[in-house]
């Protein structure tokens, strides 16, 4: 193989690598979402078959968290507007998952290479969560409201009701419950189809 040759192949790699972990077009329609990254609904599909979380719901939170973007990391801290200093937390990836959390996910799950920036570990991540917030502290799997509260105070957090004190937390919560809702009424729209995808669909 010639060297030029390497180098477009190079190239061709990056670009597609780049494409599958760009961000959905229309973030605002699970339709377009899963029309544009089929291989986004299998992975959904997958999560909701293991942790019996509603599709939409997870898809809500994972919106919220990181808008799609596989590598977020909360907004660094800027002393004098350009000196960088930390970040808040060690979240990271597209569920904001902090390591502790993520350790404790690979641990009771068993998927010791889950990685936080690739789509169907993290959403994989998002029902796990959910499903132990159903188990520890009786929220169900249909209510995001209370189910975004948990996923980011934690269980202990959420008992000692510290959203209280963060109205804002709170108001966060009712636009992923209304996000989740939203969502839930497109899938509708379109799941028949999406379920009729060819199998080779996926891959393009």
């Amino acid at each position: 193989m010639s060297v030029w040759r390497v180098v477009v192949a190079a190239v061709l790699l990056v670009v597609v690598s780049a494409c599958a972990t760009a961000p959905p077009q229309n973030r605002d329609d699970l339709c377009d979402i899963f029309a544009e990254k089929p291989d986004w609904y299998d992975a959904v599909k997958a999560a909701n078959k293991r942790w019996d979380v509603p599709m939409s719901v997870m898809m809500a939170f994972m919106y919220q968290e990181s808008a799609f973007v596989a590598k977020a990391k909360p907004e660094r801290t800027w002393y004098f507007g350009f000196i960088p200093g930390p970040r808040p937390s060690d979240a990271y990836g597209y569920s904001q998952a902090k390591d502790d959390t993520w350790a404790w996910y690979q641990e009771q799950t068993g998927n010791r290479f889950a990685d936080r920036d690739d789509f169907a570990d993290a959403i994989d991540f998002i029902g796990w969560y959910n499903r132990t917030s159903q188990k520890l502290v009786g929220i169900a799997t249909d209510d995001p409201f209370r189910l975004y509260l948990a996923y980011h105070e934690g269980h202990g957090g959420y008992q000692r009701q510290s959203y209280r004190d963060k109205p804002w937390l709170v108001e966060v919560a009712r636009k992923v419950d209304r996000r989740a809702r939203s969502y839930s009424a497109q899938l509708g729209r379109c799941r028949t189809q999406l379920e009729d995808r060819g199998w080779f669909d996926g891959w393009f």
